[in-house]
């Protein structure tokens, strides 16, 4: 189950930077470690998210086909990306991760979002249709997804027992992909892509400079227009003899 060498990953990086303010956001994203976390029957898919743009279904159709039945923990490794699992009454919670990130975080994401599914939908996930749980559950994953991932955010406490107690028996393992028409599958990740809240926030604060520039000019343009009507109103007193216009009126009588 799962042996052979790891296959080369590439990873797809924009290099292009807009601003200063786009150069730290993308900094920010890249610093997220869990990347994708699928909650599944065998190879049904029941939710998902993902947090960068990749073929993470494509790589994970083929990890879930991959895992036994029975209630197990394994990490398999992927070039420089590990995928963590827990198999639990047929229902698997797999994650995606760098291969510099704590084991131990990983698994305590996956403990979390096991407890989480389990609470909400109980038997229910044995029946369900594809992807049935995923407009609920997805935002649960997002959620747990970026807090373990902040290492602020983490229990260490909680953390360490996993690693004392869980990860003795936890195995690492290389893996073999193998697309459909027979070469090797290459897990393909663009972090650029998708900057989750940090794009969002950059994208609110840009709209709101440019509403704020926007009145800016428009106040610049009022002012402008008052005091060429001012200057005009000057002119016109000068030439019809005071600022009662008494000349002009006069003569237009």
């Amino acid at each position: 189950m799962g042996d052979g060498v790891a296959t080369k990953v590439h990873i797809r990086t924009d290099g292009r930077r807009e601003s200063e303010a786009s150069t730290r956001v993308e900094s920010r994203a890249v610093a997220m470690a869990i990347l994708f976390a699928v909650v599944a029957r065998g190879t049904t898919i029941l939710a998902k998210h993902a947090w960068c743009g990749g073929n993470f279904l494509e790589v994970t159709e083929q990890i879930l086909a991959k895992i036994p039945s029975e209630n197990n923990k394994l990490t398999y490794s992927h070039g420089s990306y590990l995928f963590h699992y827990i198999c639990h009454d047929r229902i698997i919670y797999l994650c995606i991760t760098d291969d510099d990130f704590e084991r131990s975080r990983a698994f305590s994401f996956l403990s979390e979002v096991k407890k989480r599914f389990q609470t909400t939908y109980g038997s229910r996930a044995q029946t369900a249709l594809p992807y049935a749980m995923n407009s609920e559950f997805s935002s649960t994953l997002a959620a747990q997804m970026k807090h373990h991932s902040d290492p602020r955010g983490s229990d260490r406490v909680t953390e360490t027992q996993m690693q004392v107690d869980d990860l003795k028996g936890i195995m690492v393992r290389n893996i073999d992909l193998v697309a459909q028409r027979g070469e090797k599958l290459e897990l393909l990740i663009d972090k650029t892509e998708n900057l989750v809240d940090s794009s969002v926030t950059f994208k609110t604060t840009s709209r709101n400079l440019a509403r704020a520039m926007c009145m800016k000019n428009l106040k610049l343009t009022i002012v402008i227009v008052l005091v060429c009507l001012v200057v005009l109103y000057i002119i016109v007193s000068a030439a019809c003899g005071g600022l009662t216009w008494h000349s002009c009126v006069k003569s237009g009588d």
